[in-house]
């Protein structure tokens, strides 16, 4: 999916519009291991996902690496307390995949939303969508068994099973790797 229509899925906009949004945006190519945002830095770009897959971590104070979210094609990702409210990061992102994706800064996006009253929409839009997204997770993590998870995530990222390290999804889960390995055994 291009990002043209990823927006237009979100609310359709003018040609001359799209046109000027694509323009803002930066393709960029990123090998398997590469980090984007680093804890205690402030994320600079919104990145829209062509191809690939990223996730957002951080390390506990045991020092265990915990996976929060994962990012697959079709997607936006950035670190959201980071890059709109201009402060340092709680987490770290790397990519799980060479990955194709296109960036737009925090600057060019406040020029478009300021010049556009229809990507304010949209901002506004992609900003419930993604919200409703965490409010699912936390639910799930709070209220649903380890199998019940598992297939939350299953439904959100379909193949994740075969593209991330058993060891990220079980944390992402909240769970251990031989929990995990018991539940895809059963399933």
């Amino acid at each position: 999916m291009a990002i043209e229509d990823f927006i237009n899925e979100i609310t359709p906009l003018p040609d001359d519009i799209l046109l000027e949004v694509k323009e803002k945006f930066i393709k960029k190519e990123f090998s398997k291991g590469d980090k984007i945002i680093e804890q205690g830095k402030v994320c600079k770009y919104l990145y829209f996902i062509e191809h690939g897959l990223a996730r957002s971590y951080y390390i506990n104070e045991k020092g265990k690496d915990i996976t929060v979210w994962f990012f697959a094609e079709n997607n936006v990702m950035t670190g959201v307390e980071s890059f709109f409210q201009r402060k340092p990061s709680m987490y770290e992102m790397e990519f799980l995949e060479n990955s194709i994706v296109y960036a737009i800064s925090y600057q060019n996006l406040n020029l478009l939303f300021d010049k556009y009253h229809e990507l304010e929409r949209f901002g506004r839009l992609l900003s419930i969508r993604l919200l409703t997204e965490v409010v699912d997770k936390l639910i799930a993590m709070q209220f649903q068994s380890a199998k019940e998870r598992y297939q939350f995530m299953i439904n959100k990222f379909p193949n994740i099973s075969y593209r991330a390290p058993l060891g990220h999804i079980a944390s992402y889960l909240g769970i251990t790797q031989e929990t995990l390995s018991r539940i895809r055994a059963q399933i």
